[in-house]
């Protein structure tokens, strides 16, 4: 009972939080403060221990500052500050302790943290869980959304015992994806930040429309798989699925891919068509396929014109001039073809 009364007494004395509090029970502070002694009047008072954690500690802006260490450090924090913390507990449980001997143990314990925890790692960049080619704009514009817990690489903060949050939108804009039918397809549910290892992702699905709407969407599967395949697309897989990161009850991001699948018959007409359309252009307007050579496409075309225009005419030609042959042959001989009609004539009525 009294343990917990002097916790209540710790709470109300020291309303504000600092690393102290973060990282140190309150049971704690009351077994430190049980023996303190004020040597002026020599008045045992646990109140005015509070007082000077809270001067040392709380107050001592430098000690807040050291504890602005990058995100998921802040179980390091912790073990600093107890390692400074339970030696003086343990020294000085039982016993009556002059106040001045607490403030040069505390401010010591202070400093010796200072030093420590300044040398963690700082991070106090907010990195987008979007794309990170998302421009300003696009970000105002979604931050109507509710606010993401994309803290992991957020500065943890001793005043308020948690990280500052960056305030990013939970939902991301829409990713459009074209596939063909029966074609696979894959769908990466992945951040430009590290994530917790205690992360689990649900995959969900809105039918046919493109939309972000939670309420159109039914969950397809969870784990901790960031990746969803289909092998084998159809008309059935056309809609938006969306793709939601939790830590544990928090929910850090949700990402959304609108997939529109082409059918197979629709896809091929379309390609033939485009060729149509590319033989319509005039000269020099036809585009350079990918990767090769400028104007290679526009040559090859013009060669395969040539080659089958100049085909055309030599066959012309040829078939011409076996007419032209046959027309002045019957001119020259005609006595020469008609003896050589009686001779077969009279060849044949003799077999």
């Amino acid at each position: 009972m009294a343990v917990l009364w002097l916790a209540s007494v710790s709470l109300l004395v020291c309303p504000s939080l600092s690393c102290y509090n973060c990282f140190i029970k309150p049971q704690v502070s009351g077994r430190l403060c049980t023996g303190f002694v004020v040597e002026e009047t020599g008045v045992h008072s646990v109140d005015e221990c509070f007082r000077m954690l809270e001067r040392i500690f709380t107050m001592n802006e430098k000690v807040t500052e050291a504890g602005r260490a990058a995100g998921g450090l802040e179980g390091k924090l912790k073990e600093i500050l107890e390692a400074e913390i339970t030696p003086i507990v343990t020294e000085f449980r039982g016993k009556l302790i002059m106040d001045t001997v607490y403030k040069s143990r505390l401010q010591k314990a202070a400093d010796n943290f200072i030093a420590a925890a300044s040398k963690l790692p700082r991070d106090d960049k907010c990195i987008p869980p979007c794309d990170t080619r998302l421009t300003a704009l696009q970000t105002a514009a979604n931050s109507v959304s509710s606010p993401g817990f994309q803290n992991i690489d957020a500065a943890y903060n001793c005043e308020t015992c948690r990280y500052d949050s960056c305030l990013f939108p939970l939902d991301c804009p829409v990713e459009e994806i074209e596939v063909m039918e029966n074609r696979g397809i894959e769908m990466q549910c992945n951040v430009p930040f590290d994530l917790p290892s205690d992360i689990e992702v649900a995959w969900r699905f809105a039918e046919e429309f493109k939309t972000q709407d939670l309420e159109q969407f039914q969950e397809v599967t969870a784990g901790p798989d960031r990746l969803y395949s289909i092998s084998s697309t159809s008309s059935l897989n056309k809609g938006t699925y969306q793709c939601e990161i939790f830590s544990g009850t928090r929910s850090i991001v949700r990402l959304y891919f609108y997939v529109a699948v082409t059918p197979q018959p629709v896809a091929g007409h379309t390609a033939l068509q485009g060729i149509f359309d590319l033989s319509l252009l005039p000269r020099g307007q036809l585009p350079t396929a990918p990767g090769a050579p400028p104007h290679f496409f526009l040559h090859l075309l013009l060669l395969l014109l040539t080659t089958c225009l100049a085909t055309s005419l030599l066959l012309l030609f040829i078939s011409l001039g076996f007419l032209y042959w046959l027309s002045v042959s019957e001119v020259d001989h005609p006595v020469a073809d008609s003896d050589e009609e009686d001779y077969f004539g009279v060849s044949l009525l003799a077999i």
